[in-house]
């Protein structure tokens, strides 16, 4: 997806792994994505830069798109991360400058690495379903998976199982010795948590990883904090299970990992190490350098934004400027 939003460089100085216990409550803010979505964006913000390698959270709908067109995002530019779609309700037809054509609808996760640059859109077909509801979120690649080759991954399955009165769907990583397919750079998890039942559920985490909760439909408690739809609870490292107690229905998004230990400046759709890197893949965008041209879209592709009159700044997880 597009971030048409310019953010401040955010990064995470090198070795840096802090132990954050506290659970920080992050309700989102909606940003315009294209000409007819808006999205809530979780990540990054103020109190939060990342959870592990997750670097942006956007959370969409549910919309009623039954007389609108859905999702229209035109062609634009990647680097640095992976993009991981993962839909509830509706239908969105990705393209990619490596010649990829392929519809995801809930249940199925699309995946792209962008390595050193990808160019791809996302728009709704024509005929599409009535609502549409789901998430984007990135990845921050590291070093040396950030200056490789492109990639795309489409996956229809994905490991289910029931525990108690919990359906969980494996999106990347691993849970409970279950593995997901997807390829991910980091040690990194992200998982659907859907709730049947009206008994807590516990399950099991790992301590050197961080997390957060996002709650996409219904609501949630996590020890004495309350998750309303569309917001992200960050949980802090060192917990070796999570309690969860929700609304049957609810539909929540468990996502966690190794804190980024790289450095990560990130502005507009790129994900770099330094002003200069990102300057780089911008005048290359504007050149048609480097990112191709994608497959059947007839669009122009989306201009960059100016870059600031200052050089993009360092800062670390919390936003502070390092230098």
């Amino acid at each position: 997806m597009d971030r048409t939003e310019s953010l401040p460089a955010q990064t995470l100085p090198s070795g840096a792994a802090p132990a954050e216990q506290a659970s920080v409550l992050l309700p989102g803010h909606d940003v315009p994505l294209g000409r007819y979505t808006t999205v809530r964006r979780l990540l990054p913000q103020r109190q939060r830069r990342l959870v592990g390698a997750w670097c942006f959270v956007d959370h969409f709908g549910p919309d009623d798109v039954a007389e609108r067109p859905g999702m229209e995002v035109p062609p634009h530019p990647h680097t640095g991360l992976q993009t991981v779609t993962w839909l509830l309700d509706g239908e969105i037809l990705h393209r990619d400058s490596l010649g990829n054509i392929q519809p995801i609808r809930p249940g199925q996760l699309n995946v792209m690495t962008s390595g050193n640059g990808i160019a791809h859109s996302e728009r709704s077909p024509a005929v599409h379903p009535p609502l549409m509801h789901g998430v984007q979120l990135w990845v921050a690649l590291p070093d040396p998976a950030r200056a490789g080759a492109a990639d795309f991954a489409h996956h229809a399955e994905l490991p289910q199982w029931r525990d108690g009165d919990l359906d969980v769907t494996l999106l990347v990583g691993e849970v409970g010795g279950e593995r997901s397919p997807a390829v991910v750079h980091t040690p990194l998890v992200g998982a659907q948590l859907e709730v049947r039942g009206p008994a807590p559920a516990t399950l099991p985490l790992r301590r050197d990883f961080e997390y957060g909760l996002l709650a996409m439909s219904g609501s949630a408690e996590v020890g004495d904090m309350s998750l309303e739809p569309g917001a992200l609870l960050y949980l802090g490292t060192g917990r070796g299970s999570l309690a969860v107690r929700a609304a049957p229905g609810s539909r929540l998004l468990l996502l966690g990992g190794t804190p980024f230990e790289e450095p990560l400046v990130m502005w507009w759709n790129f994900v770099g190490r330094s002003h200069e890197e990102i300057a780089a893949a911008r005048e290359d965008w504007m050149a048609g350098r480097r990112f191709g041209v994608v497959a059947d879209d007839p669009a122009p592709p989306l201009p960059a934004p100016a870059l600031p009159t200052t050089r993009l700044k360092a800062r670390d997880r919390r936003g502070g400027v390092l230098g």
